[in-house]
């Protein structure tokens, strides 16, 4: 039976901030031995289908996006070409990914600022990418670290939200709380692969409703874990 949600918590609060980075860091390089080819699963060969596969992926898996967006590229190879695009056409191709109105209006209008303000080229700043129309930082953190190799912040999503929390990394649940928390202790070198880290972990051990806590390697330094170890 998982233990009460309040220990993570209090382990957090009696832990120095030392003592929290070291444990981070050991963390990390278990699951970088666990893991060692973790990255972004979205398909992509240039920052502009990374930004596209970004947006889509929103309230989706990443395998139904990297089915979906090899159409999209063919018809909308670039940001001008987007920029361009009829809706109602993209719509239907990006229908499967959910929420298809909403993130066919996003595409379409991020392409248009690309173009407008940046040349056709996706800019490469946090100010720039969140001004563009369906952009937030979440997103943003993903084209900086993953497409132009800059470490600008932590992704939060649901696994690393969940897990961060097991590991006692924060004792928040806003995704902006969580982040602040995490960029004080993983090394500014691994915030674009410590997500990758923690979603594989999370899909492969820490899995929400059944973890395998016997058999993951960082369950001795996760306040998290289940009662039966």
């Amino acid at each position: 039976m998982p233990a009460s949600s309040k220990r993570p918590a209090a382990r957090s609060r009696r832990e120095s901030a030392a003592a929290r980075a070291a444990r981070t860091q050991e963390i990390i390089a278990r699951l970088k031995s666990e893991f060692p080819d973790a990255g972004t699963a979205l398909h992509h060969r240039n920052p502009y289908e990374l930004l596209v596969a970004t947006i889509l992926s929103a309230q989706c898996t990443d395998k139904r996006v990297n089915m979906v967006t090899p159409q999209v590229f063919a018809r909308y190879p670039d940001a001008r070409a987007l920029a361009m695009a009829d809706q109602t056409e993209l719509e239907e191709l990006v229908r499967s990914t959910g929420f298809f109105r909403n993130k066919a209006k996003n595409l379409i209008a991020c392409a248009r600022s690309i173009v407008e303000h940046h040349g056709g080229q996706v800019p490469d700043s946090m100010e720039a990418l969140v001004a563009l129309g369906g952009v937030g930082r979440k997103t943003a953190n993903v084209v900086l670290g993953n497409a132009f190799g800059k470490d600008e912040g932590v992704v939060v999503d649901t696994h690393v939200q969940r897990i961060s929390g097991l590991l006692a990394l924060t004792s928040h649940t806003d995704p902006v709380r969580i982040e602040e928390d995490l960029m004080k202790v993983v090394p500014r070198h691994e915030w674009t692969l410590f997500p990758h880290l923690l979603i594989l972990h999370g899909r492969a051990t820490c899995v929400a409703r059944r973890p395998r806590c016997t058999t993951c390697v960082i369950a001795e330094l996760c306040p998290g874990r289940t009662k039966a170890m």
